[in-house]
């Protein structure tokens, strides 16, 4: 299939003070070879997606990064799991972190936040896949860890994820923060409809979290993926979708 340039992905750059050696995007479903439930611009090989076009995608998203260098594909599993070198195949993790211009890093997102991180000196780079469950369960404090630097020197951005006005979760998601921070609370809001339930806001939880670990450089998390068309969400269509790339890179 031809790399024609009207298949170019439409893509999101984030609005952080990120220094000249780090470049960062994320992909939309606006443009690209992808069809039917998947259209059009989708990256993720275990969808179901035509295998041709999400290998087309992904050839794309390293023109986009400009200089062919590999990109790290993930086995993401809703963990916490941070990959900190190359690995010719796709490792079980939900975060990665690079130190070099040897590779790109990537996650895959549908609703779940993605969180980009780099230090102020523009010399390590990181990307998170923060679902609820990762969340919960320490992905980003394993991600600012990996780093090495100390947190008040990273910068994070919050890409697009499902709001709160969307995102109702069953009482075990609540407990699941609360139980470990009790100031997680204030991410909740009671369901105005069902019983025991509540919204969540992946946003806020991902910036108590970072906040709690000494960042104080964060910004983003203005999106929601279920009510924007341009992006893919599992839970607006039902399980059934592509995935939007989250890519960050050294130059």
């Amino acid at each position: 299939m031809s790399d024609a340039p009207e298949l170019r992905p439409t893509l999101i750059r984030p609005d952080w003070p990120a220094p000249a050696s780090v470049g960062a995007f994320v992909t939309t479903r606006e443009t690209g070879p992808s069809q039917g439930d998947f259209a059009g611009f989708n990256s993720a090989s275990h969808v179901g997606d035509n295998p041709e076009h999400v290998a087309l995608c992904r050839r794309l998203l390293r023109k986009e990064v400009g200089d062919e260098r590999p990109l790290l594909w993930l086995d993401q599993v809703h963990g916490a799991s941070v990959q900190q070198e190359w690995s010719d195949a796709a490792p079980q993790a939900d975060a990665s972190m690079a130190t070099s211009t040897d590779y790109g890093c990537v996650v895959l997102t549908a609703d779940c936040l993605p969180v980009f991180f780099c230090d102020k000196s523009g010399e390590r780079v990181a990307v998170a896949h923060a679902g609820w469950r990762s969340l919960a369960g320490g992905v980003l404090e394993a991600t600012v860890a990996a780093m090495g630097v100390a947190p008040e020197s990273l910068l994070a951005w919050l890409g697009p994820a499902i709001s709160n006005a969307q995102f109702e979760v069953g009482p075990e998601v609540r407990e699941a923060f609360c139980g470990v921070h009790p100031e997680a609370a204030s991410a909740f809001d009671p369901s105005p409809y069902r019983l025991g339930h509540h919204m969540g806001d992946l946003y806020k939880l991902a910036r108590l979290r970072l906040e709690r670990l000494g960042l104080s450089h964060i910004s983003g998390g203005h999106f929601c993926t279920v009510c924007e068309s341009r992006f893919y969400s599992f839970r607006r269509d039902d399980g059934v979708t592509g995935r939007m790339a989250s890519v960050i890179w050294l130059r």
